[in-house]
């Protein structure tokens, strides 16, 4: 389905940003991943996705800076010939606090990794792509940037300025033959939620229509349609993938 591509995916090396990866070079593609610190999992992962036969590379640095965006188009016209053709903005943070309690810092800290990192990387690489006139862009958005969450201030309000920020790629990009969407997951297990005990999972699935939590291979399914040409007329939309939890 992706034979010959080549994809960046943020926030690659575990969770759902390393489920996408794998489903992408399980399909052929050639995959760049990005990570911001964790060196032994980041070489794990790469090892264990070159064993599918594509390449694999990595980049370190933290999305938030806009260098790491430069730093991945740099490797794609070093390496790639200029041509990158998926690109996953899969990488973010949460910080959860009550609004009243929430510093500055708080809140600046989750809107510049999630949604200025998110604009970082659809800057560089779709200029790449608008090059070639052919591209897609997939960004991570979340339930809780439709609906709100308590406590998630900052991180409800990046997710929904990153559906925004699609809607408006999508616009601007289209006739140059790039493909903007979004997918929004809901309640998904991962590291993020493995803190929590049995019995708030168990609370959680009685709140999801289909009555369980997500699996990181349900988001990379997603992200496999869109990216394939599977997709090819879908453009300016946010998918959610979350079990009936907003319906």
């Amino acid at each position: 389905m992706l034979k010959g591509k080549t994809a960046v995916i943020t926030g690659g090396v575990r969770g759902i940003g390393k489920a996408i990866a794998k489903a992408f070079c399980r399909n052929g593609a050639n995959v760049i991943l990005c990570y911001r610190s964790n060196d032994a999992e980041a070489e794990k992962t790469a090892a264990e996705l070159s064993g599918f036969g594509p390449q694999v590379k990595l980049v370190k640095g933290d999305v938030a800076d806009p260098e790491t965006a430069k730093r991945v188009a740099g490797l794609i016209k070093d390496e790639f010939d200029k041509k990158v053709d998926i690109l996953v903005n899969n990488a973010g943070i949460t910080n959860d606090k009550l609004m009243m309690r929430m510093s500055d810092e708080d809140f600046t800290k989750v809107i510049d990794a999630n949604l200025n990192g998110t604009f970082y990387m659809m800057k560089e690489l779709s200029a790449l792509m608008v090059k070639k006139k052919n591209g897609v862009i997939i960004n991570m958005a979340s339930v809780s940037g439709l609906k709100g969450n308590p406590a998630q201030v900052n991180y409800s309000a990046s997710k929904a300025g990153i559906v925004g920020m699609t809607l408006s790629a999508a616009k601007e990009l289209g006739r140059r033959g790039i493909r903007v969407n979004a997918i929004a997951p809901g309640f998904i297990e991962t590291d993020m939620t493995a803190v929590l005990t049995d019995e708030q999972k168990e609370t959680a699935a009685k709140n999801i229509t289909l009555g369980r939590l997500g699996q990181p291979e349900d988001i990379a399914n997603a992200a496999l349609f869109l990216a394939s040409d599977m997709g090819a007329y879908i453009t300016g939309q946010v998918i959610s993938v979350d079990g009936g939890i907003i319906m």
